[in-house]
């Protein structure tokens, strides 16, 4: 067999993983091949190297991953609710668009809410336009936590909590993204959390 890739096979890996946290199944050799861009046949053989490698199993067809086995029935509900801006404080009403389960054996015990991220300030922070962020609710924030903040006016925004300013004591909201923004900040009279980031899951 001729070698293969291993950016290739981590980014197949990555993929199956997060397809299977996020539709409870594991994708088809055609989905598989549509999101890395090679033809089903070559996905085929990649999944193959991959059992030699024991990054999965695959087969007569049938594909598995470790994770699998450590994922049993305890799920945790979680409401998509909408997008959440990754820039300036904005109005976003709250709508339902769908409920998913999370496996608890890999994000922990709830409760959890999920949002679509819509810009692109927390980029270094690995959280890019259109990904899926799971926020777990009831969480008081630390210095440093990624945070859905609410203002006095009800606007919200994802950003790192970076603690209080010990001039006018108002809570700093930084941006994550060094190569657009520089160290911008956004700061609020007081900071309300709707919750933090506990998990990414990408969107491509």
């Amino acid at each position: 067999m001729r070698h293969k890739d291993p950016e290739l096979m981590k980014r197949i890996s990555d993929y199956i993983s997060d397809f299977y946290i996020r539709y409870d199944r594991t994708p088809s050799t055609t989905e598989i091949a549509k999101e890395v861009g090679i033809c089903r046949a070559s996905a085929q053989n990649y999944l193959v190297a991959m059992d030699k490698e024991k990054m999965l199993e695959y087969k007569d067809g049938k594909l598995r991953i470790p994770m699998m086995g450590k994922i049993h029935h305890d799920r945790s509900e979680a409401p998509l609710v909408g997008s959440i801006p990754c820039g300036p404080l904005s109005y976003e009403e709250e709508s339902v668009e769908c409920v998913t389960t999370l496996p608890t054996a890999i994000f922990g015990e709830g409760p959890f809410y999920i949002l679509r991220a819509s810009g692109d300030s927390m980029e270094d922070e690995g959280i890019e336009d259109g990904d899926l962020v799971v926020i777990r609710r009831e969480t008081e924030p630390k210095k440093g936590d990624l945070v859905v903040a609410l203002d006095g006016e009800n606007q919200n925004t994802l950003k790192k909590f970076s603690g209080i300013d010990p001039k006018n004591h108002k809570a700093i909201l930084s941006y994550c993204n060094k190569a657009v923004y520089g160290s911008k900040t956004i700061l609020v009279d007081e900071l309300v959390s709707q919750g933090t980031v506990s998990h990414v899951i990408k969107a491509k």
